[in-house]
């Protein structure tokens, strides 16, 4: 894998210390590697002024160091100073970002933070509205609803999935009709936001990994952190927490901007989220986690 290539590490350590050097800070000793896959790479870097984390992406998700700079533009508060990045290269440096939210809360016993954490990102979503053309410019994944059934035909096809799932098309186009009827834009979404992408440092929470953001409704966001985090609570037990009020504290600030119902909207937002979900995370070779996506779509369960 090219992430363990030993010239390749080389070449990161260079451009790591050259970097670290125009910040007027000192590397105090040899990168780690805690996180290696076949889509990215982290090394965490000791330096005199505390651990900054480097990232490189594969070729489809290298855009991320350039969302990490619009959302920080927008709304610095969000996320941790991005001291460098090299877009060709989809690579990153950043300053840390403290105890990951599944740290924090299994210390706490509790799921509350996540009341203030979804205002906070919906906030996100809204203020980079006029940012969505650019963001598509950048290269991050156009996944709207006008896309998403030719998509879902696709990747059907693609992973080899059973009748019903190919039954399910009009379905996926019906749904999609629906919830553009509620006349919401369409944002940029994280599309993988659970308790390993937030952290917590200094008191404030931070949403992490942009990597697998892409241009869509924004209450797809939904699916992931709902029913595939919040649902199974503190002890990991499926459909053991309700999660309506935690969709009730993400709704708020659009209820500020937008009329309608927008229960409605997110209850439809939640099932057709999975197939975007399955679409942009698909990785050839890792069929399996596709299909519980679309299981999770068609059927409401893994």
């Amino acid at each position: 894998m090219r992430w363990r290539d030993p010239e390749w590490l080389t070449r990161v350590q260079d451009w790591i210390d050259e970097r670290l050097g125009e910040l007027a800070v000192t590397r105090t000793g040899p990168p780690v590697q805690p996180h290696v896959y076949p889509w990215s790479t982290v090394l965490r870097v000791p330096t005199d002024r505390g651990d900054v984390w480097f990232k490189a992406n594969t070729e489809t998700l290298r855009h991320e160091g350039d969302v990490v700079r619009r959302i920080a533009a927008r709304r610095p508060d969000v996320v941790p100073p991005l001291l460098a990045a090299d877009s060709a290269a989809g690579w990153m440096l950043m300053a840390d970002a403290g105890e990951t939210l599944r740290v924090v809360t299994q210390r706490e016993q509790s799921l509350d933070r996540w009341r203030d954490v979804l205002p906070l990102y919906a906030g996100v979503q809204l203020d980079l509205a006029e940012d969505v053309d650019d963001l598509l410019a950048l290269g991050v994944p156009d996944l709207r609803l006008a896309t998403l059934p030719k998509a879902y035909e696709r990747l059907v096809d693609e992973v080899g999935a059973d009748r019903r799932f190919h039954d399910a098309a009009p379905m996926v186009a019906d749904l999609c009709e629906e919830l553009a009827g509620y006349g919401l834009p369409e944002l940029l979404q994280h599309d993988d936001l659970h308790d390993g992408q937030v952290f917590v440092r200094d008191g404030r929470h931070l949403v992490m990994d942009w990597g697998d953001a892409c241009v869509s409704h924004p209450f797809f966001t939904l699916s992931v952190t709902l029913e595939g985090g919040l649902a199974w609570g503190l002890e990991d037990v499926w459909n053991s927490v309700d999660t309506a009020p935690f969709r009730d504290a993400y709704l708020a600030p659009y209820a500020e901007r937008f009329a309608g119902d927008l229960v409605a909207a997110a209850r439809v937002a939640l099932r057709l989220g999975w197939v975007c979900r399955a679409v942009n995370g698909h990785m050839p070779g890792d069929e399996e986690r596709t299909l519980t996506r679309l299981r999770m779509f068609r059927d409401g369960r893994p």
